[in-house]
C-alpha cells in the first residue's frame, strides 16, 4: 500500500504557513495540521495547571507530563482544551512567545510527536510548523520551507492582530519575531532549518493566492500519488 501523502510546510513565525497550508489542504481535500496551535495549547495547558510556561524555572518533566495528558481537540475550525474553547486565547502574542519557549524542551516535544502524527489520515495531510519535514514527517512526499523578510512578517502579524481587535506595536512585533527566529534556530532539539530535500519559497513579494499556487504547482510536479 502506498503511504498516506503528506505535504510538510515549515517556516519561521508569520511566514504565512497557516493561511497557505489551510488553503492548500482545502484545494486538495486533505486534512490540516497546525502544529503551532498544539504548542500554543500546551503552553496554555501548563499555565492552567498552575505552572508558568514562560518561566525559566519550569521543570521539563512537568511540562511533558501536562502535554501527555491534556485533552486537546480540534473541531469545526476551533481548538478545545477539555470543554474550553481556546481558539482565540492561543493566538495572543504572549501565548505564542511561551509556546516558542517550551518548544525547546526535548521531553515535551517527544510527548507531542504521536499526537501530531495521528493527523496523518486518508486522503492526505498538509502539516505546517517548524519541524514538520525534518522531524515529524521525514518521509513527506513534498517538503516546503517558506521564508519572508522580517519586516513583511511583522506587517502581516500586525494586520492579523488588528483585524481581531488586538492592539499591537509593529516595532515590538518585529523585535519579537527576530528574537523567536534566533531561539528557534539555536535550540538543540528540532531547530528551525531548511531541510536538504525541502523546496524554498520566498513569500515576501507573493500574495496568498500566489503562494498557494506555488505550493500546488510543486505538489503537481514533484509528487506522484
Amino acid at each position: 500500500m502506498k503511504p498516506i501523502p503528506v505535504i510538510a510546510i515549515d517556516g519561521p513565525a508569520a511566514s504565512g504557513k497557516g493561511a497557505i497550508a489551510q488553503a492548500v489542504a482545502e484545494s486538495l481535500g486533505f486534512h490540516y495540521l497546525d502544529s503551532g496551535a498544539i504548542y500554543r495549547a500546551t503552553a496554555l495547558a501548563i499555565d492552567s495547571a498552575g505552572k508558568d510556561a514562560g518561566s525559566p524555572d519550569l521543570l521539563e518533566a512537568d511540562a511533558a507530563a501536562i502535554a501527555a495528558r491534556m485533552d486537546l481537540r480540534f473541531r469545526d475550525g476551533m481548538v478545545f482544551l477539555g470543554e474550553r474553547n481556546i481558539t482565540d486565547l492561543i493566538r495572543s502574542e504572549s501565548c505564542g512567545t511561551n509556546a516558542s519557549k517550551i518548544a525547546v524542551l526535548p521531553l515535551l516535544r517527544s510527548a507531542l510527536l504521536d499526537l501530531q502524527r495521528s493527523f496523518r489520515r486518508p486522503p492526505g495531510l498538509v502539516a505546517e510548523g517548524r519541524d514538520m519535514g525534518t522531524v515529524v514527517f521525514p518521509d513527506a512526499g513534498l517538503k516546503i520551507f517558506l521564508s519572508a523578510s522580517v519586516a513583511v512578517r511583522a506587517e502581516r502579524r500586525h494586520k492579523q492582530l488588528m483585524e481581531k481587535g488586538i492592539n499591537a506595536n509593529i516595532q515590538n512585533l518585529l523585535s519579537d519575531i527576530e528574537f523567536r527566529d534566533e531561539r528557534d534556530r539555536q535550540r538543540n532539539v528540532a531547530p528551525l532549518r531548511t531541510g536538504s530535500d525541502s523546496k524554498l519559497i520566498d513569500t515576501t513579494a507573493l500574495s496568498l493566492p500566489q503562494s498557494v499556487a506555488a505550493v500546488l504547482k510543486s505538489y503537481a510536479l514533484d509528487v506522484v500519488i
